[in-house]
């Protein structure tokens, strides 16, 4: 067999070669070699000459910025997007082939661009050159253009840079060139007396115009169609294209629905590196090293990283759990804090992992300004590439914005997928089957805007850029038209993400009427099984889940209690679980006015999310912890010292506010705090009402001993502070099945022991009438009066009362123990009715400080709870009573 002659063909694009390529295989096209007129210049300028790429020039910039002199651009060095802009202006000065140098002297910005080109060259490799080197250099070797390539083709390119037009000139005195535009249009300055241009009639496709709501709408119906055409047999995967001149508008759109549709669509410019797990490990400590420290972005980091080697493969399974939910960890500081506090019990694997945590927290708390070397210590293999990468292509100030920028590839063959694209990659590597998105004014075709640091005014835009995008894309849409076989759907979007209307694109003229796409339309096909069912109510209808939610909807719709409104069986294991526990006061309250909440909240375990930002201000109970704390340590101080009933007002306001900064100190180390303006002023008020609180002395007992935060029932002791009895006797209210635990605010035991006085805080306002229990809402003082007797005996006289010391006023309770023998009996039909499945709705559900509220139906307090309430309280029957109680 005699060996076929050696043959080039140009092509554009990363697609059109692979499919040029993959058809060259087919046809056993040996000594046909494919590639770009870049490469091809690389390739005969010989001496591993190679073209500037985008990854290397970016470093290079990058590299040089802070040492080149700019002059009047001096201070955008060190900004973000100024790599990406130095990198656009010299691409664009190097394909039009503007002498940057001869020309320095016109004006002080060409000067300065020079003098970065200049040390960019100086930079980079010697073999790496740029297009005019590159087309000096192959000029100089033309003799070898025959051996090297042969017939030359040119496929699919309707423009060439100015830059390479000079060597195509020259080949063609040397090797046959033949420009095969096909359907396309050709460039007017293309010599046709030295280059063989092949052209045909256009294709005449099905053209049909189409209008979406919105761009993910755009998207659903272009994946409709897709699925359609394969469904029917119509086309395959590798004959259907969709494409927009600006897919970033559309890429997360069909990233999420290709899951959902189970297609292989294949992203031909490339996914988002941060769709990967590599890429969002990435992405997180970015985020650390940008924003700082917290608990939630160092769980998010951890999650990623520990199935990797490093630093947290070495902390064990479930190490976070010693993190306390409520701390924010914002700083070093706080972490070193929460470290000192812990030890080896209570890590998982009850090993001590504070020092590995500690040299992790150290170097995350460098910053962006050692990201490189944290990089290199946290992260390995992909990740670790990922994150060089993202070093190279922009600053370490702003790398989170850099990750969304850098793209990877999807995995997918191009040639046997459905492909999503750029319209330039399309009209280079045409399709039988082509749906164009983003069809809208301003957007297809583009407008031309000037450069970012060369303006029209230095060099005229035409002239740095000759070949402008908007004429680009005008170009491309027209090249689609024209070589696409069977069918071409122009969409264009109605509206924008923001309800504004949108335009059509000037390219819809002339084109055919506009078929207008509603967005609860039933599809002739379905891209998913999502779409398919939402498309057949009927069939929806029927699954399992469908039946009950229509029958949750329906029941919450009706005035009777339903199962969806909380009836359980009767005597159901949890509920005896959870009656069976040691309740507190607040635990309690909830049985008694929430029913449903004590179900969910101690039954199911359920939690209100916790909010990853820090509040503008504390709310009521945030605030009463603050005070509660204050209190208790100025408190003990005040002991420590001669006693609090023997102190001035001068020792109470040192105490509190010693107390006060202590507190302060862990709160902002600890839990989330408020800016610091608003911090200062709620510290103020805090230390205000602590010094109120310990002031107030309408009963003082002699030589009584005070103590605060005291413990009983078998509640865990907050301080060394001995308490005045058996912290962990049991504590059982009479007459019913519960036991009770707990802290009382304040307590002060007389010094012969036969008087006491319970105090509860209160850091509201005081009632405006007087209340008892408030309809089961303070069980403290009753509750509280009755463990005080219980422990220190029933000799001693009990004195409980509630304290507002931002009134200063202390509302006794005059009868304890005839109201505990009501609470008693409103606990007893409690603890009954829950027992017959019973876990309704009650007076606090949906409320204010209903913090499980999100989970009930949607407006609950104005809808939901009013519907049923009179349903709730006859079902209830003697326990709802407590409602109405003074």
């Amino acid at each position: 067999m005699q060996p076929r002659e050696r043959r080039t063909i140009i092509a554009h694009g990363r697609l059109a070669m692979r499919e040029l390529r993959l058809a060259a295989a087919r046809q056993r096209n040996h000594g046909l070699q494919i590639m770009t007129f870049e490469q091809l210049a690389a390739r005969l300028a010989g001496g591993l000459s190679r073209p500037v790429d985008d990854e290397t020039l970016r470093a290079t910039i990058q590299a040089v910025l802070p040492d080149v002199a700019l002059g009047e651009l001096d201070s955008l060095k060190s900004l973000p997007g100024m790599v990406g802009a130095a990198t656009d202006t010299l691409r664009k000065a190097w394909r039009a082939g503007i002498d940057l140098q001869a020309r320095r002297g016109e004006h002080p910005r060409i000067a300065s661009i020079a003098s970065l080109e200049e040390a960019v060259l100086a930079a980079l490799p010697p073999a790496m050159m740029r297009p005019v080197d590159l087309v000096a250099a192959s000029l100089q070797r033309l003799d070898h253009v025959a051996a090297l390539f042969g017939q030359i083709e040119i496929v699919g390119i309707t423009e060439l840079s100015p830059c390479w037009r000079p060597l195509l000139h020259a080949i063609t005195q040397r090797v046959t060139v033949r420009w095969t535009a096909g359907p396309r249009s050709t460039p007017p300055w293309l010599d046709r007396n030295v280059i063989d241009v092949t052209q045909s009639d256009p294709r005449t496709p099905e053209i049909l115009t189409v209008s979406a709501s919105t761009a993910y709408h755009e998207a659903i119906e272009a994946l409709r169609w897709a699925r359609q055409l394969i469904a029917s047999g119509t086309a395959d995967p590798a004959e259907i294209a969709i494409a927009s001149v600006t897919p970033a508008d559309y890429d997360d759109h069909f990233l999420a629905l290709r899951a959902d549709a189970n297609l292989d669509l294949h992203f031909v410019h490339g996914v988002k590196i941060t769709a990967c797990r590599e890429g969002q490990a990435a992405a997180a400590l970015a985020d650390i090293l940008v924003r700082g420290l917290s608990q939630t972005r160092m769980r998010r980091l951890a999650s990623l990283l520990a199935a990797y080697p490093g630093p947290f493969r070495a902390l064990p399974a479930g190490w976070t759990r010693v993190l306390p939910a409520d701390a924010p960890l914002a700083s070093p500081l706080a972490w070193n804090h929460l470290l000192d506090r812990l030890t080896a019990a209570e890590w998982p694997d009850e090993i001590d992992h504070g020092p590995a945590l500690r040299e992790i927290i150290g170097l995350l708390s460098q910053g962006v300004a050692a990201a490189e070397a944290i990089g290199e210590a946290l992260l390995h293999g992909r990740t670790l590439a990922i994150w060089r990468k993202v070093l190279l292509a922009g600053p370490a100030a702003s790398l989170d914005l850099t990750l969304e920028t850098l793209k990877q590839d999807d995995g997918l063959d191009a040639c046997v997928s459905v492909a999503w694209m750029p319209a330039s990659a399309l009209a280079a590597s045409p399709r039988r089957f082509v749906r164009l998105l983003g069809l809208n004014s301003s957007r297809w075709p583009r407008g031309i805007s000037e450069d970012r640091l060369l303006s029209d005014h230095i060099i005229p835009t035409a002239e740095l850029d000759p070949l402008p995008v908007g004429a680009a894309d005008r170009r491309d849409f027209a090249t689609i038209l024209a070589t696409s076989e069977r069918q071409v759907v122009l969409s264009r979007a109605r509206r924008d993400s923001d309800g504004r209307l949108l335009g059509r694109s000037t390219l819809l003229q002339g084109q055919p009427d506009e078929i207008y796409l509603r967005r609860n339309r039933v599809p002739d096909h379905a891209f998913s099984e999502t779409d398919r069912l939402t498309a057949r109510p009927q069939e929806f209808r029927a699954l399992p889940q469908a039946v009950s939610a229509a029958a949750c909807w329906r029941n919450w719709l009706r005035e009777e209690i339903t199962p969806h409104d909380g009836l359980l069986r009767a005597d159901h294991p949890v509920i005896q679980a959870i009656l069976a526990r040691t309740q507190s006061a607040s635990s309690l309250r909830k049985l008694l006015r929430n029913p449903l909440g004590f179900v969910w909240h101690y039954g199911l375990r359920w939690r209100a999310p916790e909010s990853g930002d820090d509040p503008l201000v504390l709310d009521a109970l945030a605030m009463g912890d603050l005070v509660h704390e204050t209190l208790d340590r100025a408190l003990r101080t005040l002991e420590a010292n001669g006693g609090l009933a023997a102190a001035t007002g001068q020792q109470i306001a040192s105490a509190v506010d010693d107390a006060a900064g202590e507190v302060a100190e862990i709160w902002e180390t600890e839990r989330p705090v408020p800016p610091r303006v608003i911090w200062r002023r709620t510290l103020d008020e805090a230390r205000e009402l602590s010094r109120r609180a310990l002031a107030f002395g309408d009963e003082r007992l002699p030589g009584a001993r005070a103590f605060g935060e005291v413990p009983f029932g078998g509640a865990e002791p907050k301080t060394d502070v001995a308490p005045p009895w058996d912290a962990a006797a049991s504590v059982g209210i009479p007459g019913t099945d519960f036991r009770i635990a707990g802290y009382i605010d304040r307590l002060d035991v007389s010094a012969d022991g036969r008087r006491a006085l319970v105090r509860d805080y209160k850091t509201g306002r005081k009632p405006k009438d007087t209340i008892i229990l408030d309809g089961g809402k303070e069980l403290q003082r009753c509750l509280y009066a009755f463990a005080v007797k219980a422990m220190l005996g029933d000799d001693v006289a009990i004195s409980a009362s509630l304290l507002f010391p931002r009134d200063e006023v202390d509302l006794r309770l005059e009868d304890p123990e005839g109201t505990l023998a009501d609470v008693a009996g409103y606990l007893r039909a409690a603890h009954a009715s829950l027992l017959t499945g019973s876990a309704v709705l009650g007076a606090d559900t949906g409320g204010t400080y209903d913090d499980l509220a999100f989970a009930l139906p949607a407006n609950a307090g104005a809808t939901y709870c009013k519907r049923k309430i009179t349903a709730a309280t006859e079902r209830l029957g003697e326990a709802a009573q407590v409602w109405k109680a003074q």
